[in-house]
């Protein structure tokens, strides 16, 4: 599915203080869902209107790194997060594969694991960091399609994140590049006949975040960019992501709402595969909803709820001429995230009160 129309995707944790993975994590999903629609377009009509259902429409589910992605980076050690989400959606736009009018249900169940290291170096005045994530995801699309693929999605590596603390003024400014590496459960004639995806995704990424007196106030910026299909050549447009957080820490506990929007910032780009079709070139998805979390010393849990309250998509190609084939999913998530400290560097000795003499 890289044409996007079952859109919901998979990504991963963000820093959660200690604990997340940016925008990643999961990341996951990526073009899963409709691939059972194309299966079934394919089944049903001529090569022309054959595209790369399959895909989510993105690589990592929007609202990802609302559980914690911040801009500052936390004390230096190995950070290990666990975060795991439910997507429950319908299938809509005009290409929607609703049977009399019955919308299809999509379902999602995605867990990740990662793991966050901070060495404590420094360069150019920030801070260093590197993530890596590995989501599996359970997914489930309904009549008319009937599809439940599962295994592993696309393996999320960030090599390398630079943190700048901007003075005592409680600004933070994070800058990273985020792969999506094609390491995940792949099948089927144009690749996609499971959760993982046969191209690469590079994702760099924007924060910033004002972290002061128990607030956080941030907002993530990232932008996918795929290469083209190694199955069928068919390369998905670029995807923009924006996440809005804003909660407030009082004692233990962290509370407030947050917010996305993803949409599809370019065209995609057929192939002969698909006798140049095109299965959505332009989709947008607006989402609000709220955090709660809890610090319990040794570990942070955050869990946080978006509702999607606009999609549309337009664009397709795929249908007889004059019909736009263009689709993608609305609906709910519930996310959660536990992170916690591995390990972290041992404290320098402290200085002997009064010198030792030897005589």
């Amino acid at each position: 599915m890289s044409g996007k129309s079952a859109r919901i995707g998979g990504d991963l944790p963000p820093h959660c203080g200690l604990a997340s993975a940016n925008r990643r994590g999961d990341r996951m999903l990526k073009r899963t869902l409709m691939m059972g629609a194309a299966i079934a377009a394919m089944a049903t009509s001529t090569p022309a209107a054959a595209y790369e259902f399959g895909s989510a429409g993105w690589a990592q589910k929007p609202g990802i790194t609302l559980g914690g992605g911040t801009a500052a980076n936390p004390p230096p050690g190995l950070y290990s997060f666990n975060q795991v989400f439910t997507y429950q959606a319908n299938i809509v736009g005009p290409g929607a594969p609703n049977v009399g009018g019955v919308a299809t249900p999509v379902h999602v169940a995605v867990e990740a694991s990662g793991l966050l290291w901070v060495p404590g170096w420094t360069f150019l005045g920030a801070t260093y960091d590197a993530v890596l994530v590995q989501p599996w995801i359970m997914a489930d699309v309904g009549n008319p399609v009937n599809i439940n693929p599962a295994g592993m999605h696309n393996t999320f590596i960030v090599p390398a994140e630079l943190s700048w603390k901007l003075g005592d003024s409680g600004f933070f400014v994070k800058a990273g590049l985020g792969i999506y590496v094609p390491t995940g459960t792949i099948s089927g004639v144009n690749g996609l006949g499971n959760v993982g995806n046969p191209w690469w995704t590079f994702q760099p990424n924007l924060v910033f975040s004002y972290l002061k007196d128990g607030w956080n106030l941030t907002a993530n910026v990232f932008q996918e960019m795929n290469t083209r299909s190694t199955v069928t050549n068919y390369k998905s447009g670029d995807v923009f992501h924006a996440e809005f957080t804003a909660t407030k820490t009082i004692g233990k506990w962290t509370f407030g709402p947050v917010g996305y929007y993803a949409g599809q910032v370019t065209d995609d780009s057929s192939s002969a595969f698909y006798g140049g079709a095109i299965n959505t070139n332009r989709y947008a998805l607006w989402a609000a909803g709220g955090l709660v979390g809890y610090n319990f010393g040794p570990a942070a849990l955050h869990v946080w709820a978006t509702h999607e309250f606009s999609a549309s998509a337009s664009g397709g190609t795929a249908a007889a001429p004059g019909f736009d084939s263009a689709s993608i999913t609305k609906g709910y998530s519930v996310f959660a995230n536990l992170s916690f400290r591995l390990w972290a560097p041992d404290e320098p000795a402290e200085p002997p009160k009064r010198p030792f003499i030897h005589k």
